[in-house]
């Protein structure tokens, strides 16, 4: 085997050696971790991950390829991928190119070869960080010095969301949903087009007199990157909305609604990216393995006196998973009911959803 010619520089001065892949080009982003064992395309084209280095505990990926009808979005704005293994010889009828051919034409950084276990194990104790993919020849010295002198980006949502306007229409639509676009993933159009729903995205920043001159039965606040508390336009629109239209958030969306009634959220240690954590639905007491992808969540000790209560909690670690006001007319959850990848034990939230607009 040939020398390595990559590397990763921790801000504890850690190094994980590797192949490179993808784009051969540096880059510092937080280092975060998922534990799917498949679904790598849909999850490296979901937005939330915008910047972040993403280590994926699977050991083998890219066995399947890319298939150009998967992609949860039109841009790949992680920050790079990190594994184990990589396949670049694909086994599956339906791919068109490879993981490392998507990578390099998206200017994203690929590392592999590393001891992914131990990476997970350090991400899991000492929580995420700053990381920097460099060449094999970067010293130690003169990557901690690029760590420390690089200010990670704040305005994900900005970069992410609709530059503009646009339309999924469905056949025989019952109801007109307008969502706002934090770095929505195309599976959760496609679930509200399956339910009936004519689907108005719209930028970030809409403010909330546009959205009631289109007449929506329903608005949805959709997922995203990056820390809520950095979108304060999305925090107003939904407070100006608040009583005048059903509301249905997921992850980043669940987020935006808890602070738009006065709750407050706070960032996870290591947060919770992969498709099976267990949530408990308290109304029926029925346990969900969900498809989760967040670094924040609401404080539960900041709920009492907002008008909303917890509906659901993760049995992981007992944070907030739900949330519901006390009309029923609003609610969010942290988890992705629409999976992409799966699993599929959620997407009732979607049949709530409809059953508010028709009440």
């Amino acid at each position: 085997m040939s020398d390595f010619n990559k590397k990763l520089i921790m801000e504890d001065g850690t190094e994980y050696l590797g192949f490179g892949f993808g784009a051969d080009r540096e880059a510092v982003c937080e280092i975060v971790f998922n534990t799917s064992m498949v679904g790598y395309q849909e999850i490296i084209s979901d937005p939330s991950y915008t910047d972040q280095a993403i280590v994926m505990s699977y050991p083998l990926i890219g066995n399947y390829g890319i298939t150009d009808e998967d992609f949860e979005s039109k841009m790949i704005n992680l920050g790079a991928l990190i594994v184990r293994e990589i396949n670049e010889s694909p086994s599956n009828f339906r791919f068109t190119r490879t993981l490392s051919e998507l990578l390099e034409d998206s200017e994203v950084p690929g590392i592999y070869g590393v001891d992914t276990r131990k990476l997970v194990r350090s991400i899991r104790d000492h929580g995420s960080r700053k990381v920097l993919i460099t060449g094999i020849d970067t010293s130690l010295e003169e990557g901690l010095k690029k760590l420390a002198d690089t200010e990670l980006r704040r305005d994900q949502v900005k970069r992410c969301s609709s530059k503009k306007r646009w339309y999924a229409r469905t056949s025989n639509p019952k109801y007109n949903v307008v969502a706002i676009d934090c770095g929505m993933k195309m599976n959760i159009v496609r679930e509200l087009n399956a339910h009936g729903c004519n689907v108005t995205v719209v930028p970030y920043d809409t403010p909330a007199e546009e959205i009631m001159k289109m007449n929506p039965n329903g608005l949805f606040i959709s997922n995203g990157p990056g820390d809520p508390e950095d979108v304060p336009e999305v925090i107003e629109t939904l407070k100006a909305l608040k009583g005048e239209l059903p509301m249905f958030g997921i992850c980043l969306g669940h987020q935006l609604i808890a602070l738009s009634y006065g709750a407050k959220t706070y960032k996870l240690k290591f947060g919770h990216r992969g498709g099976n954590h267990p949530v408990k639905d308290l109304a029926t007491g029925k346990i969900e393995i969900t498809s989760q992808n967040h670094s924040y969540a609401v404080d539960d000790s900041t709920i009492e006196g907002t008008g909303l209560k917890v509906s659901h909690i993760n049995l992981l670690d007992n944070t907030v998973e739900g949330l519901a006001s006390e009309d029923g007319k609003v609610f969010s959850v942290q988890y992705h009911p629409e999976s992409a990848p799966g699993p599929q034990d959620s997407t009732y939230l979607f049949d709530r959803f409809i059953s508010n607009m028709e009440k």
